[in-house]
């Protein structure tokens, strides 16, 4: 008789952000929200095992990163024992992950933000930073990972935390096409932004007026011209050869803007068949999407 091994359930990331005051943890979660996961800011301390417990149970959370830090009031006296419970669930990966500063680093930090220590709201923000550092010492020696954000910048530390939790190989680029028109303005969220108004124009075309890019005979109408189909080869190379930049500097998303005068025809149909040109892109995920299409 042939006894199966049973199959290991796969387990639930959850990451435990903590550190100094300024010292980038505001931005870590962040980034680590990018990468897909389920954040929470300034979790009561006692609600920590629940949040486990619940993203245990929920089929829709696959990863979970949270931050603690001493502006909870009970955080330094009952955190200890709340991360061994966490080690102990079973299904559960709990990461404990502290960020510090250099003293100089963080004094220059609080300056430019101009806002007070937590624990020093009367007091300098030196003084915050020594009481600070001793109080956490004891979670410090527990940490899994001990990052100093002293000389990293926002995209160094967005580049740690791909790396840290394994995620660049199975984060995918998402990249928007937008098709829009000059006339209705420019899309403020673009990354890049491409003017097709040097194309022939179907909307002169009595047959095609009423017509869209995504209609064959507006598309056949723009193909017959030597200077579109180039325009097109140019552009996608382009493109093509940006995306693997973009995945490399860890953006998360991409939008190219396409743009003719009223966004009905010559940027929908380029839009379109640039879709379909960067569906092939390795590391990125390809969706279209026509601004003002529907505008008179």
């Amino acid at each position: 008789m042939t006894i199966k091994a049973p199959v290991e359930q796969p387990r639930l990331p959850f990451i435990v952000l903590t550190g100094l005051s300024g010292s980038g943890k505001s931005q870590a979660i962040r980034a680590l929200e990018d990468l897909g996961y389920f954040c929470v800011d300034n979790l009561p301390t006692t609600l920590i095992p629940t949040l486990a417990k619940l993203s245990l149970r929920g089929a829709d959370i696959e990863k979970v990163a949270i931050v603690v830090d001493v502006r909870e009031g009970n955080f330094l006296s009952s955190f200890p024992k709340v991360f061994k419970q966490l080690r102990k669930m079973r299904g559960l990966t709990p990461l404990l992950i502290f960020l510090e500063a250099t003293n100089a680093t963080l004094v220059r930090r609080f300056s430019e933000t101009r806002r007070p220590h937590p624990l020093a709201p009367g007091r300098s923000a030196s003084e915050g930073i020594r009481d600070e550092r001793v109080r956490l010492a004891p979670i410090r020696k527990i940490a899994d990972e001990i990052i100093d954000t002293s000389d990293m910048t926002v995209h160094e530390l967005r580049h740690f935390f791909m790396g840290l939790t394994r995620e660049r190989a199975n984060t995918r680029l998402v990249v928007t096409v937008l098709s829009f028109g000059y006339k209705y303005g420019v899309p403020l969220d673009a990354d890049l932004v491409f003017d097709v108004r040097c194309l022939p124009n179907p909307h002169f075309v009595p047959t095609l007026k009423r017509r869209t890019g995504r209609d064959r005979a507006v598309v056949r109408f723009l193909e017959k011209d030597p200077s579109t189909l180039e325009f097109i080869e140019k552009l996608e190379d382009y493109v093509r050869f940006v995306i693997p930049h973009y995945i490399a500097e860890g953006k998360s998303y991409l939008t190219v803007a396409i743009g003719c005068t009223g966004g009905r025809h010559r940027s929908v149909a380029i839009a379109e068949r640039l879709k379909r040109t960067l569906s092939t892109a390795d590391g990125a995920r390809v969706r279209v999407r026509h601004r003002d299409v529907g505008n008179a």
